[in-house]
C-alpha cells in the first residue's frame, strides 16, 4: 500500500504514539505502515530540540517521583528516548536513577 506523504503534525502524532506504544520500532513501524528510516529521523529531531518539558524546569536524566494509588508488582519506566525499563517491588531508586541516566545517553 502506497502511502502519501504525511503532514509534520500527523508525523509528531505518530512519534508521541511510539514513545507510549511499548512497542519497538521495527513493530510499531510495521503496525503504523511508517518507514522506520522516517520514525528514526524524527525521533532523532525531537531528542535534539530542547524539550517542552525540559522547558517547564524538568531536567533531562532526572526522575520524577509519583505515587502509585494501589500495589502493584512492578512499574515501567519510560526514558525520554523511549527506551523501557521494567522494575519490580523494592527497586533501589538510587540504580535505577544510574541506569535511566545511562540509557539517555545511548
Amino acid at each position: 500500500m502506497l502511502v502519501g506523504r504525511r503532514s509534520r503534525a500527523e508525523i509528531e502524532r505518530l512519534v508521541a504514539l511510539y514513545g507510549s506504544s511499548g512497542m519497538g520500532r521495527i513493530e510499531f513501524c510495521r503496525s503504523q505502515g511508517l518507514a522506520l528510516s522516517t520514525l528514526g529521523r524524527h525521533l532523532r529531531k525531537q531528542r535534539s530540540k530542547p524539550s517542552e518539558s525540559r522547558s517547564k524546569g524538568v531536567e533531562r536524566g532526572r526522575l520524577m517521583p509519583v505515587e502509585l494509588a494501589a500495589p502493584v508488582a512492578s512499574v515501567i519506566v519510560l526514558s525520554i528516548n523511549g527506551r523501557r525499563v521494567e522494575v519490580g517491588r523494592g527497586f533501589d531508586a538510587a540504580t535505577l536513577a544510574q541506569l535511566v541516566t545511562v540509557l539517555e545517553r545511548l
